[in-house]
């Protein structure tokens, strides 16, 4: 029986280095079920999940630590199961706007863990305001793109979504990415 591991690497950017990565996990005869790639200014984190029989995980398990030192990368391993693909049939971004609220993100991934809704992308940041605001009374935009079930009505969706945002006075959007 197939075995799967999430391996999460951190590093520099650097020409070829996702094809080095590719090749030592397809080398020990794994499969790559599925990956993210993200570069943070000089810098990149891919996370992916790999599946294999016990042996090729095995050796996974000891030949990424070796390629990542050689190519001064950090790498991190946990064995895992029962990956299912995300479904990307309804992939939406949120957009929240309003006075900073403490809570609210614990509010609001409660909200999408309710209906099994994904977050593949999160960004929180204060608005600069010309007042001079406390912390607590900052303004600010987080974004998120959500990754919504098929079996899910959208439209009710948002409309909950709304529901949850209007006693914290916030501003929400739904923006449907087909």
């Amino acid at each position: 029986m197939n075995q799967q591991l999430i391996i999460t690497i951190l590093g520099a950017e650097q020409i070829g280095v996702l094809s080095t990565l590719a090749e030592t996990v397809s080398g020990v005869g794994c499969n790559i079920l599925d990956s993210r790639h993200a570069i943070y200014g000089q810098d990149f984190s891919l996370t992916m999940i790999i599946e294999g029989s016990p042996r090729a995980i095995t050796q996974a398990e000891c030949l990424l630590p070796q390629t990542c030192q050689k190519h001064n990368l950090l790498s991190l391993m946990k064995r895992t199961s029962s990956h299912n693909k995300q479904n990307l049939e309804h992939l939406a971004d949120v957009v929240i706007r309003g006075k900073s609220t403490p809570g609210l993100i614990d509010q609001v991934s409660h909200f999408f863990a309710g209906y099994k809704i994904s977050v593949s992308a999160f960004r929180f940041k204060f608005v600069d305001t010309d007042n001079d605001q406390s912390h607590q009374e900052q303004m600010m935009k987080c974004k998120m793109v959500i990754s919504i079930p098929h079996d899910l009505v959208v439209e009710e969706i948002e409309q909950a979504f709304q529901t949850l945002l209007k006693p914290l006075n916030l501003k929400g959007e739904f923006k449907q990415n087909h």
